[in-house]
């Protein structure tokens, strides 16, 4: 009795797992993070303990291939179930051919994100949020404790404290500021640092209203202030690469580094003892609340053909919660935009409080929809500018003139 109880047991058993595995659906979330794999298999470990229904398969792609092959996906009608997307242009690329699920009513918690946050994963066409957002970026100084402490170094608040702060570590024999210009987009990010607050809080939606243009005094100027760096920029700065730049900042070469928030882990990888901080960019007058670059850095999408969008819709539910915010900012140092996410990360912390008081980051956020985009229009341009080839008036003028082939109220100025 008791051997055949147990057979009947097994069989038993053996029914119940096969009826498991039947009942199982396994999700796939493409992404172009290959260096957080290991903490989004934490994070996706997390939601399967809660859903254990539901298995979630990471899988990440090289960044410059992930958005021709994610196109190439969605246009056959195939692709992942969840799809990390990045924002704004790129964003719209995807959204606008209808590849992905509407989540205004789907994801309850988005009615609580920020609207500069949900813009980004917004469709301009029908005002419809397509994506969680996932994190967003600013950009400030960062700058070596240690260095700042031997020279006696105060941190500057004003353009002329920061100039003569450059001035000061430069006569004592290391790079003021790591930063070159030989990569363009690393130029643009040096606009992003420095430039709001010479043009101002306004001007962003003064030039998305069409009511100026790039070649107006307040961005020219701006640009003008970009050239007083040149002297404190890395030795033969044309030449310097952004790899090279933050080996010069990691290997305590040079005691400043321009960049966004992005950097802390990389930083932090590369050097493990680095002892650093960051600070605002440096404002005109003395006062004055110091304004940084934001923009928002993607989000996670539901695939519209995807098989299992019940479970997709549950597992973007997870990606808009609390639990996961937090979670993800511990592990990857990134600012997630879900409210009430607090971070013990001292610098992240500062990155926060920064975002108080913020602006788009210009061209991406506001340019980047059509043909030439703004990013690549300065980015063609500020190598030039930099290198005492073209003036700031040229720059302005020329990027004003890219961006009217499509932004009509440039058109009529």
């Amino acid at each position: 009795m008791i051997k055949r109880i147990g057979v009947f047991g097994v069989a038993l058993l053996g029914a119940l797992l096969f009826s498991f595995a039947l009942a199982q659906v396994t999700l796939t979330f493409w992404s172009w993070r290959v260096e957080d794999v290991a903490a989004y298999e934490q994070l996706i470990a997390q939601f399967e303990a809660e859903n254990p229904g539901i298995k979630v398969e990471y899988q990440a792609f090289e960044s410059q291939t992930y958005a021709t092959l994610q196109t190439t996906a969605l246009a056959a009608g195939e692709g992942p179930d969840i799809i990390h997307v990045r924002a704004y242009g790129a964003f719209e690329a995807i959204a606008g051919p209808g590849y992905l699920l509407p989540l205004d009513d789907k994801v309850p918690a988005l009615a609580d994100f920020p609207p500069l946050a949900l813009d980004g994963n917004r469709l301009r066409r029908d005002g419809v949020v397509y994506a969680v957002p996932f994190a967003s970026q600013t950009i400030a100084i960062y700058y070596n404790v240690d260095i700042f402490e031997e020279l006696g170094l105060e941190l500057p608040e004003t353009w002329d404290e920061f100039i003569a702060t450059a001035q000061r570590i430069q006569a004592a024999g290391y790079v003021p500021i790591g930063n070159g210009t030989a990569t363009a987009w690393m130029d643009e990010i040096l606009m992003g640092a420095f430039a709001p607050n010479f043009y101002g809080p306004e001007f962003f939606g003064e030039i998305l209203a069409g009511e100026t243009t790039f070649e107006d005094p307040r961005f020219v100027g701006a640009l003008e202030k970009l050239l007083e760096l040149r002297p404190y920029l890395a030795p033969q700065h044309q030449g310097v690469d952004n790899a090279t730049a933050q080996n010069l900042f990691v290997n305590e070469l040079a005691a400043m580094f321009v960049g966004g928030s992005f950097e802390i882990a990389n930083f932090r990888r590369l050097n493990p003892d680095l002892n650093f901080g960051v600070m605002a960019p440096p404002v005109p007058v003395a006062g004055q609340t110091p304004l940084v670059s934001w923009w928002l850095d993607g989000g996670y999408a539901v695939n519209a053909a995807s098989a299992h969008l019940d479970e997709a819709v549950t597992f973007a539910n997870y990606l808009a919660s609390r639990e996961f915010g937090q979670l993800f900012s511990d592990l990857l140092a990134n600012i997630s935009p879900i409210p009430g996410v607090v971070s013990s990360d001292p610098l992240l912390a500062r990155f926060i409080e920064l975002n108080q008081n913020s602006t788009p980051y210009i061209m991406l956020v506001g340019f980047r929809y059509q043909e030439p985009t703004g990013s690549v229009l300065v980015q063609e341009r500020l190598p030039g500018m930099f290198a005492g080839n073209i003036t700031p008036a040229q720059v302005a003028k020329e990027v004003t003139e890219g961006i009217a082939r499509y932004f009509e109220p440039f058109q009529n100025r």
